[in-house]
């Protein structure tokens, strides 16, 4: 079995974003291997524990991918505050090929295209994959999951992530994925308190979830307990359809939102006032009018920082990808774009951002609770990646143990799935597998 084949049937997807199956990006004509702990939000520490426990595991996945992929060598990419506590500055050679390169602690520094021009000093073009700058993107749990699978034949059936927020103890735990959030809470010992939410993501990108019904899946970075009232939770519960026709009549054409979009920046012909100042009836029928919207990383400077009126170009802009990609359409350039002199002084301090947020009275260090398997139930999605969902091959009564293939790969670009806990299974609505425990050895 080839080397991208040994990751697909792992199951292995980007770790810490949208959950992009990671065999499909290895190809040729890498010549770097650039690895995101960078751990773009607030508050999140999930990446920092794993390198300071698992630091060999990862250096083994980064040297199995440099090796297969041919690669001639890799940059383990890490905030500031991180390489701090590690103990590591930059320039420290980890292993053969593998330096570490340490980045300004600012935000959204863990974004694919910023960490790459940070890191490496070359500019993916707009809309373009980061391979035709000669660079494939891995995050750290990411190359964890790798050397699971080589050196163990291990599947991914664990997650890694940050419980914190407004709660008194934060911890980073690794948990079955599947298990349920509200049984999760209850053997932590975590309550949610009155007129708060629980994000899983970050603050910024994160998204509001019913802990009562939601589970682990395998993009979950973090789960965090805020309060309603702080800036990071407001922009989240507002009425997007308000929220739109409200920036197409509030908008004072200041250009802040543009003027610090970390895109924009970087050269992106993204301009989020113009955005804002575009009809939607005309988008509907011109959407080429907008096809700029493709390249926003979703951020929320130009929401929760730049705009002075109190609407959201993020929202409008999210609307806008959405008609897009009913239509199948995005940008693509094929020229080399200039990265703006302003940049340099137009990032933003991670620890600013956490205030704009109101979330840095939360930024505390977790302790590290290690890992719980025993867990009463676990719901597996058939779609926990980009591409096609994954085709249950078990059935209503099937015994499982954790690792077993409970659903194979679809045509196309798409993954199988294994079972996080052992017991019995039951297909539910044709979309995820539901197991519930009977002992840990069926």
């Amino acid at each position: 079995m080839g080397f991208k084949e040994q990751l697909k049937e792992a199951g292995i997807v980007g770790a810490g974003g949208a959950g992009f199956p990671s065999y499909a990006k290895l190809a040729q004509g890498a010549d770097l291997l650039v690895v995101n702990g960078a751990e773009c939000e607030p508050l999140l520490y999930t990446d920092y524990f794993l390198l300071l426990r698992e630091m060999p595991m990862v250096l083994a996945g980064i040297q199995e991918v440099l090796q297969q992929a041919e690669i001639p060598g890799a940059l383990l990419c890490v905030k500031e505050h991180t390489a701090e506590r590690l103990g590591l500055v930059d320039g420290t050679k980890l292993a053969e090929k593998v330096v570490l390169k340490v980045l300004p602690n600012v935000y959204p520094m863990g974004d694919e295209i910023s960490l790459i021009y940070q890191a490496t000093g070359r500019v993916v073009r707009p809309g373009n994959l980061p391979i035709t700058a000669g660079v494939i993107v891995y995050n750290v749990e990411t190359l964890y999951n790798i050397a699971a699978a080589i050196k163990f034949s291990a599947p991914v059936t664990m997650k890694w992530l940050t419980i914190g927020g407004n709660i008194t103890n934060p911890i980073v735990t690794r948990v079955p994925i599947g298990i349920s959030i509200a049984e999760l809470f209850e053997k932590n010992s975590i309550t949610i308190p009155e007129d708060h939410v629980v994000l899983d993501g970050g603050p910024s990108m994160g998204k509001i979830i019913n802990p009562q019904v939601a589970v682990v899946t395998k993009t979950t970075k973090g789960l965090l307990i805020l309060p309603k009232t702080s800036a990071a939770v407001e922009s989240k519960l507002l009425d997007g359809k308000k929220s739109i026709a409200r920036a197409e009549t509030a908008c004072c054409q200041c250009t802040r939102c543009t003027d610090l979009c970390p895109r924009g920046l970087l050269g992106y012909p993204l301009e989020p006032h113009k955005m804002v100042r575009t009809a939607k009836g005309a988008a509907k029928v011109m959407p080429e009018m907008v096809l700029a919207a493709t390249l926003c990383c979703g951020c929320g400077i130009c929401e929760t920082l730049a705009c002075c009126q109190g609407i959201s170009p993020r929202a409008v802009i999210a609307e806008y990808k959405t008609l897009l990609a009913k239509n199948g359409m995005r940008f693509i350039a094929k020229d080399d774009v200039s990265v703006s002199e302003e940049r340099e002084y137009r990032m933003i301090p991670s620890e600013r951002w956490a205030s704009v947020l109101g979330v840095a009275r939360f930024d505390k260090l977790p302790i590290f609770k290690g890992e719980n398997l025993d867990f009463e139930r676990a719901e597996i999605a058939l779609r926990q990646h980009i591409g096609a969902p994954s085709v249950a091959i078990v059935k209503d009564g099937s015994k499982v143990n954790r690792g077993d293939l409970i659903a194979d790969s679809a045509n196309g670009l798409s993954i199988p799935q294994h079972a996080s806990i052992a017991g019995v299974v039951t297909i539910e609505n044709g979309d995820k597998i539901r197991i519930d425990k009977v002992n840990y050895n069926v």
